[in-house]
């Protein structure tokens, strides 16, 4: 009676169940970072050029949209003046303060209307409802309770972050299966060991999904609050720019915003890696 050999590498090692072997022995090769964000910076690189080109040959005049060179010099003679940064780094502080607030707002009212039927009873319809409303259509009001200095800038930006945030955080709470639930209760875990051992970890993929939704609202909202009574800041320095038709700065400030955005979310997503990280062990 014969048997089947298992599969061996050229170390004579035999080779795990379910990887198929290449006719040289070796598994393959898992494709490097690197090579893949490469592969995705081509077309960008390539729609760059285009642009460029179709500015050089005066089939996009440069009087409606500068070409990419001349925004780059522009926005290098912002930063030798130093204005670039100081304008980086005030919508930063906006971004920063509005989101903290709209953050620990949303997360607070996601864990009462999650962790407690009265508090979903009480929280959850107005919530539901205020998140229909566009909150950019209340800047107008913004101003006139908060005047016209930067509470109404953080308070817009607040409104942007907390509801994508409470939304995604009370269905991850919601989520959680109940039958890990009932294995806490069965193993006698406090209430407050529950919540840090079953339903914080359950619920965070989804928080995490709204921490970046968050993000997106909050640049949005930024630009928006930016543009009106604003006399510094990324914004301040687009509208400046327009006034004079400057469309390379213009262009520029908006690639900023874009970049900083892009920044944010990269940060959110190497955060997520590392948090749920047991989900791919």
């Amino acid at each position: 009676m014969s048997s089947t050999a298992s599969p061996v590498d050229a170390t004579g090692v035999p080779a795990a169940a379910g990887v198929a072997a290449t006719p040289s022995g070796r598994r393959p090769r898992r494709p490097r970072r690197g090579s893949a964000a490469l592969r995705r910076a081509v077309s960008p690189l390539v729609l760059l050029a285009l642009w460029q080109l179709a500015s050089a040959t005066g089939v996009l005049p440069e009087d409606k949209l500068a070409p990419p060179l001349q925004i780059f010099e522009a926005m290098a003679e912002e930063w030798r003046k130093g204005t670039l940064q100081d304008a980086t780094a005030i919508s930063l502080q906006r971004v920063a303060i509005g989101f903290v607030l709209g953050a620990a707002i949303a997360l607070a009212l996601a864990a009462v209307a999650g962790l407690s039927r009265i508090g979903d009873d009480a929280i959850d319809p107005p919530m539901q409802m205020l998140r229909t409303v566009p909150h950019f259509g209340l800047l107008p009001l913004l101003v006139l309770w908060l005047g016209i200095d930067e509470s109404p800038k953080i308070a817009l930006i607040a409104l942007g972050v907390a509801f994508p945030l409470y939304v995604n955080t009370v269905a991850g709470i919601r989520g959680v299966d109940p039958k890990m639930i009932d294995a806490a209760r069965a193993l006698r875990l406090s209430w407050t060991e529950r919540i840090r051992h079953v339903v914080a970890p359950g619920a965070l993929p989804s928080a995490l999904v709204g921490l970046r939704l968050s993000l997106g609202v909050a640049w949005l909202s930024l630009i928006v609050a930016e543009q009106i009574n604003a006399t510094s800041g990324i914004g301040y320095l687009v509208s400046d720019a327009a006034s004079f038709g400057r469309t390379d700065v213009v262009v520029g400030g908006l690639v900023v915003y874009s970049l900083l955005g892009l920044a944010t979310d990269s940060l959110v997503r190497s955060i997520e890696r590392k948090a749920l990280a047991w989900r791919h062990g």
